[in-house]
């Protein structure tokens, strides 16, 4: 059920970030987006599985929370930083009226 979980926050992530950019740019920078999302979820599953690998068995911490699920909680986490950096609002640099 987590994993499921995890996967639906990722499509929603992928769906909102296609719709921002098609509105502020154009469709295909909405579709590159949505495929750097893609790439860096596959290798960095593989990555954090390479590293839970280390840390647990496959059992995990139970039904509900075995090795993959440790591993996607793990990229879901590090992409949270990269996307938040990644996609940051810049600053709006608007002259104030003051001289």
């Amino acid at each position: 059920m987590i994993t499921a979980f995890i996967f639906f926050i990722h499509f929603i992530f992928a769906l909102v970030v296609f719709t921002k950019k098609w509105q502020d740019e154009n469709a295909t920078a909405g579709f590159l987006n949505v495929t750097l999302i893609v790439i860096l979820f596959a290798v960095g599953w593989t990555i954090t599985t390479m590293i839970a690998k280390l840390i647990m068995g496959p059992k995990g911490l139970g039904i509900q929370f075995d090795r993959d699920t440790f591993a996607l909680s793990l990229l879901t986490i590090a992409e949270f930083f990269f996307y938040k950096f990644y996609y940051r609002e810049e600053p709006n640099l608007t002259d104030t009226g003051k001289q």
